[in-house]
């Protein structure tokens, strides 16, 4: 019997000994930091803090999320946002399309130009790329190149703004000089508009409007030409939808890996409630209402509702073109479309042309 009990002492010290030690859960970093691109005011930076609030209320603190605006942790250079998230320097970003574009070539499929403006239901479209098969292949792309995605945002369609004149087709864009993103896919656009594309950063910009020198820019209405008083420096605004600017929530993947499954779940949830919220921001008075709506539902109304009537309040002329003058545009800009798809991949933008025709 006593032999019996030693063997078994022995047996169990063996397998103690041989099992691994089992350390305890790492614990939450006290600060996550969030990058965005522009200022804290703008739609965009007030999606962000919005994320981080819902996070920080929802884990009880446990995940503390700090929202940098204004490029704060890029060294004034944005299209190295998805790298420094990738390594670490950046836990998360709510980031444009447009500023990963450099890196992954599929995020160009909503630059093309008027691909989306020619659509019955803009918005419908838009949601139906993001939620549809073209949609998961620009999210497949990111991840293989080494950052989470988690979900998705808005900032708005960009439309047109100068100090020469109103735009109703596009013999009006023939020899100005806009400002716009450094992306090739944006100045082959507006070449091909007859435009002169000048790529040059905010203050920049703002200095040559003053001076005269540069004669337009294009940025989404509510989420950055409102913030920024750009009547303060155009008189006229074209609505011309000519491309959207989604935003995706990166994560980089240490970071997500290193948050249990049931906050894994939380974030998530969090990410998809700020989607609609973004997006009610962005389109909020250029709907059929709904973004009004669901903005009152959950007291978060912003101080203009209203944006096309607020810009003329400010003395802007606002020009709403009707889908045969987009037509004209689309029409005008149909080889830089050609050329972009076959960089982009053909594949990806049939994807993404089954998905807004389900849609309709």
């Amino acid at each position: 019997m006593k032999r019996c009990l030693l063997r078994s002492a022995l047996a169990l010290c063996a397998c103690l000994l041989a099992a691994p030690l089992l350390s305890p859960a790492a614990p939450y970093k006290a600060e996550y930091k969030l990058s965005v691109v522009p200022g804290a005011t703008s739609g965009w930076g007030m999606t962000a803090a919005y994320f981080a609030d819902l996070v920080r209320e929802r884990s009880q603190g446990r995940i503390n999320i700090k929202v940098y605006p204004s490029s704060q942790l890029l060294a004034g250079k944005q299209t190295s946002e998805f790298l420094m998230l990738r390594n670490g320097a950046i836990d998360f970003a709510l980031a444009s399309t447009i500023n990963w574009s450099p890196q992954i070539k599929e995020l160009n499929l909503t630059a093309l130009p008027f691909f989306l403006a020619v659509q019955p239901d803009r918005y419908k479209a838009m949601d139906a790329v993001m939620a549809g098969k073209s949609g998961k292949m620009m999210v497949d792309a990111i991840e293989k190149k080494g950052v989470k995605i988690i979900g998705w945002a808005e900032n708005g369609f960009r439309e047109m703004t100068t100090s020469k004149g109103p735009i109703s087709k596009p013999e009006d864009m023939s020899g100005l000089k806009i400002r716009v993103v450094g992306s090739p896919i944006f100045i082959e656009t507006f070449r091909a508009l007859g435009a002169n594309p000048v790529n040059m950063n905010w203050s920049e910009a703002t200095t040559g409007f003053q001076q005269g020198v540069v004669d337009g820019q294009e940025n989404p209405t509510n989420g950055i030409n409102i913030p920024l008083k750009i009547w303060d420096y155009h008189k006229y605004h074209c609505d011309w939808h000519y491309i959207i600017d989604p935003l995706l929530m990166g994560v980089n993947p240490t970071v997500w890996k290193s948050f249990s499954p049931e906050d894994q779940k939380l974030l998530l949830k969090c990410a998809s409630e700020t989607e609609k919220y973004g997006k009610a921001l962005s389109r909020l008075g250029m709907d059929d209402g709904s973004s009004l709506s669901y903005l009152k539902s959950i007291d978060k109304l912003p101080e203009v509702t209203e944006p096309y009537a607020f810009m003329e309040q400010q003395g802007m002329v606002v020009t709403r073109l009707s889908p045969e003058q987009i037509a004209k545009f689309h029409e005008a800009t149909q080889k830089v479309r050609a050329d972009w798809t076959a960089k982009i991949g053909p594949g990806l933008v049939k994807a993404a042309e089954e998905d807004m025709a389900a849609a309709k």
